[in-house]
């Protein structure tokens, strides 16, 4: 893929889709229409190229050898953090930390730099719109020092209440977190307004970028956070790839997590001496085909455009939302203002999960649950939705084949 997209260019969705081999498949005797990309998204021929020319030609472990292969090996996956720093804007490449995704990044920062510090009276704040993974890691640590864990409200459009949230930053509280784009809503909170008012207070804020960086360009920087975690199979890249970028002076100060080979200086039975940052946190063999894997994938946005991937997914937002609300019975979970190409939904009558069964057998690849999201499903007061997930390489007439197939499916339950 070569096609640098500019504003005023015509998306040519077509060509991009030639570069996703699993688009072009059937599922039960029909097209496929994944609509599933937040779960995980599709994988472009570059690279799935990129992972088998590792197997097949550079082979070997990385920062143990100085044969060829070794030095090759090493030079591929450094580069991804030399890509991944410029990707995200980090200051320096030693602010990236390689993780196996937003969940490692997150309890690496509960059990490496939360937990040292928290006593019993202090407080995390979250919110109520949060994956599980930026939960569950703040309530375990909590747990072990008498902590708690607090979470900020939303309204009924699904957008997180600034103002409460701010009013909820209290001295007690040692993190805020926050996502920057909700998996099941698709609200994009504002995390600089945010990041600003935790500064003010001294309260360093961990944002959960696994939603948006498939979606936009992201500037770590500028958003002015001290945290950021991101996963690499939701953004065209391999499972058990991702990172957390972290302020210098939190790595220095943080002590490392995991214990192994690679994160070392020296080891001694009276001590161990720690390597410097990032490589003080990424103990063992680390995922090195999957991290060139996610270099190329890298390569394919830039390839693209997000100036151009943005413009098409909220076309492609837009004309779903307007679809899907001329069904009727069928009722849109968060409505924000600004969001990315996420929808939420139930059909009245129907069961999410019996939904999603009946959709597969028309092709149409959506979820259905509670996305790791059941402090959200409770405030709405829903057991599951199902959930209609969109990237850049989706059309207006797959759009089209989703309501077709919602219709039939709706005709059938009644």
């Amino acid at each position: 893929m070569n096609a640098q997209a500019s504003p005023s260019a015509a998306f040519d969705v077509q060509r991009i889709r030639a570069d996703f081999p699993l688009l072009s498949r059937t599922v039960h005797g029909k097209p496929l229409v994944y609509f599933d990309s937040a779960n995980t998204s599709q994988k472009p021929e570059s690279v799935i190229a990129a992972v088998d020319t590792h197997y097949r030609e550079h082979n070997a472990n990385v920062s143990r050898a100085v044969h060829q292969l070794g030095e090759e090996a090493t030079a591929a996956y450094e580069g991804a953090r030399d890509k991944l720093a410029r990707f995200i804007h980090a200051g320096s490449r030693d602010e990236v930390v390689l993780t196996s995704g937003t969940t490692q990044a997150t309890n690496l920062v509960a059990y490496s730099h939360v937990l040292p510090q928290l006593k019993a009276g202090d407080s995390i704040l979250t919110t109520v719109m949060e994956h599980h993974a930026n939960i569950v890691p703040w309530q375990l640590v909590a747990a072990r020092s008498g902590a708690t864990v607090k979470a900020a409200p939303i309204d009924e459009r699904g957008e997180l209440i600034v103002e409460k949230y701010v009013e909820l930053l209290t001295p007690e509280v040692k993190l805020a977190c926050v996502t920057h784009v909700s998996n099941v809503l698709g609200t994009v909170n504002p995390v600089r307004e945010i990041a600003r008012e935790c500064r003010k207070r001294g309260i360093p804020l961990l944002v959960d970028g696994s939603q948006a960086v498939p979606h936009r360009r992201v500037d770590v920087q500028a958003l002015g956070c001290d945290f950021y975690a991101l996963t690499g199979h939701k953004m065209l890249g391999p499972t058990g790839t991702g990172a957390l970028w972290a302020k210098r002076e939190h790595l220095e100060a943080m002590p490392p997590f995991f214990g192994g080979g690679e994160m070392i200086r020296e080891v001694k039975f009276s001590g161990t001496t720690f390597a410097a940052p990032p490589h003080k946190f990424e103990a063992g063999t680390p995922n090195i085909a999957g991290f060139v894997g996610l270099a190329a994938a890298i390569d394919y946005y830039e390839s693209v455009g997000f100036t151009a991937i943005e413009a098409w997914e909220q076309q492609l937002l837009h004309y779903a939302t307007e679809r899907l609300r001329e069904i009727p019975g069928l009722r849109i979970i968060g409505e924000a203002a600004e969001k990315e190409p996420v929808i939420s939904f139930l059909l009245e009558g129907a069961q999410a999960t019996d939904l999603a069964t009946l959709l597969d057998l028309e092709g149409v690849a959506v979820r259905s649950g509670h996305h790791c999201a059941h402090p959200l499903m409770q405030f709405f007061g829903v057991p599951a939705t199902l959930r209609a997930s969109l990237a850049f390489y989706n059309t207006r007439e797959e759009i089209d084949s989703f309501v077709a197939a919602l219709l039939k499916v709706r005709r059938l339950l009644r």
